[in-house]
Formats: C-alpha cells, sequence, structure tokens
C-alpha cells in the first residue's frame, strides 16, 4: 500500500494558551517534517504511532502519549489507521514539563478529557465548564512522569540480530539459553548486555514486542484466542495478563474500544 503524506499544518501564531487538533489517519500515512513554537502533547487511539526527532525513534501504543517541546522538529508514521489527537500548549505554560521529546503515560483522567473533547470537536475551550477541563488536563500532564521508550533499540553487534528477528517474528519460540549459544556468549554475559544496552531484559523486551504485534492484530480484527495463539501463548490467560500489564486494560475491552 502506498504512503499518504500529510502535510503538517504551519500556524505563525497559536489561536489560544491551549488548543487541540484532531485527526483520522488511515494505514501507512506520514507526516512531513516540521516543528511549532508550542509544546505537543501527541495521542492516538487504536494501532501504533511512530515518531521520529533527529535524535530518537518512539513506537508508541495508544496507553502512552508523546510530549514534544517546543522547536525540536518530528515526523510520525502509523501503519494502521489511527484516531489522532494533539494537545498544543504555549512555551510559557511548558515551564514544568519535560525539555526534551519523551513518552508520557495516559492517565484515565487525561484520556476521558481528550475523548470528551474531541467528541464535541473543541479545539480551543470557550466556556467555563471546558476551560476547567482543559486545566486539569494540564495539571495531569504536569504529575505525570516521562517513561523510557517502550521498546527500545540497540546497534550492538550481538543484540541488532535478535531484535529483528523477533521484530519479524514475535511468536519465536527459541528460549534465552539458545540465543546465548547462537551468540557463543553466556546467558549471564547477554542478560548483562540487554539491561546495559536497553535497560530491560530479554524477557520483558520480548513481551513488549509481542503486545505491540498484539495491538497490531487486534486493530486487524482478529480474536483474542486467535491472537494469543499467533504470539506463541498456549493459552489465553497468559496473553491476557501480559496485555493488561501494558495496555490498562484486557485485549476485550480493548477491541472494544475501538468500534466505539
Amino acid at each position: 500500500m502506498a504512503t499518504i503524506i500529510h502535510q503538517a499544518t504551519h500556524l505563525l501564531d497559536p489561536p489560544a494558551e491551549v488548543f487541540f487538533n484532531y485527526e483520522a489517519f488511515r494505514s501507512n500515512t506520514e507526516t512531513t517534517p516540521h516543528h511549532h513554537k508550542w509544546g505537543q502533547l501527541q495521542m492516538i487511539r487504536g494501532g501504533l504511532l511512530e515518531l521520529c526527532t533527529p535524535k530518537r525513534h518512539f513506537l508508541t501504543p495508544s496507553h502512552l502519549a508523546i510530549w514534544t517541546p517546543a522547536n525540536v522538529t518530528h515526523f510520525s508514521f502509523n501503519r494502521e489507521p489511527v484516531e489522532y489527537s494533539s494537545v498544543n500548549i504555549v512555551a510559557e505554560l511548558c515551564g514544568e514539563l519535560p525539555d526534551h521529546t519523551c513518552q508520557i503515560p495516559v492517565s484515565p483522567i487525561m484520556a476521558a478529557i481528550v475523548d470528551n473533547l474531541r467528541a464535541r470537536q473543541i479545539k480551543v475551550a470557550q466556556t467555563e465548564q471546558d476551560q476547567r477541563l482543559v486545566a486539569v488536563l494540564i495539571d495531569q500532564l504536569r504529575q505525570a512522569k516521562p517513561e523510557s521508550p517502550f521498546l527500545p533499540t540497540s546497534q550492538h553487534k550481538l543484540l541488532a540480530p535478535i531484535l529483528a528477528k523477533l521484530e519479524r517474528m514475535p511468536d519465536h519460540p527459541r528460549p534465552f539459553s539458545e540465543w546465548a549459544a547462537r551468540c557463543h556468549t553466556t546467558e549471564r554475559t547477554l542478560a548483562r548486555l540487554f539491561q546495559r544496552e536497553l535497560g530491560i531484559s530479554f524477557t520483558e523486551w520480548r513481551a513488549r514486542m509481542r503486545f505491540l504485534s498484539a495491538v497490531k492484530r487486534l486493530n486487524e480484527g482478529h480474536s483474542v484466542k486467535d491472537v494469543a495463539l499467533g504470539l506463541g501463548y498456549h493459552q489465553t490467560s497468559p496473553f491476557i495478563t501480559m496485555f493488561k500489564k501494558y495496555a490498562g486494560m484486557t485485549p476485550e475491552r480493548y477491541k472494544n474500544r475501538l468500534t466505539l
């Protein structure tokens, strides 16, 4: 399928201290590189959002948002359809917010407020009630703690082939001991390498990769059971536990949200 190029909107001046934009991006949509004079929080429903800056590459599921400070050049890409929302905040209000691009967990309150404003297509809060909602949203954002990249990457000569293989085949059953043997090293050395280069264990990295693959397959309409079996789980219960750990909800509830 051909890539759809989405020209980013260039505003010279923000229409308000806090304003919102909403899009419904089709599969394989790429935004052109751009930057803003304001900070931007990007949130999605369904699928995954890939965002690149000159220094970082983020692969972000819907339970995380991406915060980009003012004047940071970035572009994004989504492989599946997503509902996209951005919260744009003038630089003067960003003093307590991160000064670097990062992923931020989306609290239930943040998600509910943005969903409500999106449903009513409120781009600038005009009423006192909507202004209070925006104030709560900004307060939630200031309290949120940035997270490390959900799925870190490495170009290390031993790790890169393992990560690439699991990205292509997240259901690959090869145990850690065999990966170590194929790398002609010990399990202990390889485990230390994962922690040093990625900050997480092999088991954690593989689980996160399987979660991202599950999101994609659920978004394509596959049943929870088929997704679980397709990712190498012999039963659905451990798959559901894994999915809930990262998404904060069961895969069935996630599927239902996609159809709302």
